[in-house]
Order: structure tokens, then C-alpha cells, then sequence
């Protein structure tokens, strides 16, 4: 997918370009500049040594040397200073500024940390919120895949604030299934029974019945045909968006998204539907009926559902937005 958030050593992964948080001097240091120039060997510093001096929120590019990455592009964050010495801004320099210079050196992958989060002291959530906006910005102006990596979970931080909230919707809607024996059952029909009766000596506290919207027969007949591919792409058109707004603003890459353009029978998985549903800033209802051409249905016991459902409701469709909270809770991400 464009941009994937994951697990790892930043240091084995295989892309065209990892990105190096660096110092001004280039010359190496602790945390993720020391072990990047460990595994490259002497022949990174030597490189480096011919480039000069970097400023903050600048980039320069060298060879992997014995990297699985073809090169490393060297970046130096800001260091926290509270937040009142422009640190948004230079960190956002640092990601813009590597994401062009892959792209003015035809890159089509690279590897990102989370910059500025170790000696340097940027708080994890606000690096994270900086990181996704810009990446998420260039991706949808240009085709790349872009990884986010970080070592291990306490290196990845969601604001407490959002976290929060998401656990709460999650602990108000989560429905543990389980088999229901006889007992069971009896007990359930017993308390449909007493809902029942109560409801109906309080009408007054039942919701009054939505009015139903008429539509023609054969419009509803034909829209009852549909497949998922038809449906989609009825609905693209019907938004006014182009296909790259769409692939992009799902974080689908481009040639999955032919493949389902060009076959009418195509069968996506789940979160490539929910994926398709936020670009296109579907409804709670639109969504399930898009999931439903699909053979999926929103499942009160699937906390990836919930959290989706979620920022649905919340009216929020910023799809790397999703990904982090879904990442955060252990859960697959949005997108191929």
C-alpha cells in the first residue's frame, strides 16, 4: 500500500532509500544514525564526509553501501524545545524535503522512523501526527510506497486523548460472541419479552419511525445487480472524483486498482472495501451497503470494524489518520 505502517529494524528493510535521522555533522551518532551507519559499514561515513554539513530540516542522499536499502537519505529533526521554537515546522521540512529528494532521484520506496522521537526529545505523538500529515499530503500528489517503521510498540504513541476515546466506543459497542446454550437462550427471550412490555406501556420513549425515501423500482432492481466492482465505480462517478483521487485517497496503489476497474467479478477483502468507503466519505449506511456487495457486513465483535465505524461517524475520512489508530490498537490497516 502507499503508506504502511510497521514493525521493524529500519535497518533491514529492502526499499530504494531508508531515511537517516541524522546530526548536522553527517558523521554518525547514537539510536537510529549510530545503527544505520553500523550496518552500511565505513564506506557510508566516507560518503558522508564529502557532503559537508546538513541544517535542520534538510536532506541529503548517498549510496546503502551494505544496506538492503540503495541508499540512505540523511535528514536532521529539530530538537525539542517545547514547542515554541518552530519544531512543527522544521519537522515537516525533514519529511517534505527527503520525500522530493526521492522523488527527484525516481525512487518508488522508502523508509521513514519517526524522526526527532529519541535523543533529540520530540514528543512520539506529536512526531507521529507531523510525520503522517506530510506523507499523507505527498501521497496524494504523487505514486510512491511509503513505510513508516518503528522498532517495537512503545516507539509508536497516539494521542492519549484519541486513544482514549476509541477505547471507550470500543468497550460501548464490543460484543463478545459466544455459543448460546438453551439457558441462555430462554434468558434472552425472557428479557426481548420484558423490553417489549415496557415499551409498550411507554410508547412515548420508542423513536419515531424514519420516514421511508421513495425510489423507483428499477432503479432499486438495478442497483440489486450490481457488483462490488459496478457499485464502486458507480459511486466514483457519482462523487465526481477521478480514479487516482480515489486509489489515493484509499491508499490503494494504482494497479490494484485497475484490476478491479477491469474485472466486473473482482472480490476485495475487507479492509480494501472500508479503504474504498472513506475515500469516497461514505455514510454509516452507504458503507455497509458497499461492504455488503462484497459479502462483508459491520460485525459489533470485530474491534477493526468499530474503529472504523468510529471515525465514520466522527464525520473523520483522513484515511493514514485511521491507519495509525488502527496500528495503535493491533489491528490490520486500510488500504491493499
Amino acid at each position: 500500500m502507499p503508506l504502511e505502517i510497521i514493525r521493524n529494524d529500519i535497518t533491514q528493510v529492502h526499499v530504494d532509500a531508508i531515511v537517516n535521522a541524522a546530526n548536522e555533522s553527517l558523521l554518525g551518532g547514537g539510536g537510529v544514525d549510530g545503527a544505520i551507519h553500523r550496518a552500511a559499514g565505513p564506506e557510508l561515513l566516507a560518503e558522508c564526509r564529502t557532503l559537508g554539513d546538513c541544517k535542520v530540516g534538510e536532506a541529503k542522499i548517498t549510496q546503502g553501501y551494505r544496506l538492503p536499502a540503495k541508499h540512505v537519505i540523511h535528514t536532521v529533526g529539530p530538537v525539542w524545545r517545547g514547542g515554541k521554537s518552530n519544531e512543527d515546522k522544521l519537522l515537516a521540512e525533514c519529511y517534505r524535503n527527503s520525500l522530493a529528494l526521492a522523488k527527484e532521484h525516481n525512487l518508488e520506496s522508502i523508509a521513514f522512523p519517526l524522526i526527532s522521537t529519541g535523543a533529540f526529545g520530540y514528543p512520539k505523538d506529536k512526531a507521529l501526527k507531523v510525520a503522517i500529515a506530510e506523507i499523507g499530503d505527498f501521497l496524494l500528489q504523487h505514486e510512491m510506497t511509503v513505510y513508516l517503521v518503528v522498532f517495537d510498540r512503545a516507539s509508536f504513541a497516539l494521542s492519549e486523548k484519541l486513544f482514549a476515546s476509541i477505547a471507550e466506543y470500543i468497550d460501548d459497542n464490543y460484543i463478545d460472541l459466544h455459543p448460546i446454550d438453551d439457558r441462555n437462550r430462554l434468558e434472552l427471550t425472557c428479557m426481548q419479552e420484558e423490553v417489549f412490555y415496557e415499551a409498550s406501556i411507554c410508547p412515548a420513549s420508542m423513536p419515531a419511525p424514519a420516514k421511508p425515501v421513495k425510489r423507483k423500482l428499477a432503479d432499486v432492481v438495478k442497483k440489486l445487480e450490481e457488483s462490488f466492482s459496478q457499485m464502486l465505480l458507480r459511486l466514483i462517478d457519482e462523487k465526481g472524483m477521478s480514479d487516482a483521487e480515489t486509489y489515493k485517497k484509499a491508499n490503494i496503489d494504482r494497479k490494484l486498482f485497475s484490476k478491479i476497474r477491469n474485472d466486473i467479478y473482482y472480490k476485495p477483502s475487507k479492509p480494501t472495501v472500508f479503504a474504498f468507503a472513506i475515500a469516497l466519505r461514505l455514510n454509516l449506511d452507504e458503507t455497509r451497503d458497499l461492504l455488503g456487495k462484497a459479502g462483508f457486513a459491520i460485525s459489533h465483535s470485530s474491534k477493526f470494524d468499530l474503529i472504523v465505524q468510529f471515525f465514520i461517524e466522527e464525520g473523520n475520512y483522513n484515511i493514514f489518520e485511521i491507519n495509525e489508530a488502527l496500528f495503535a490498537f493491533e489491528q490490520p490497516l486500510l488500504g491493499n
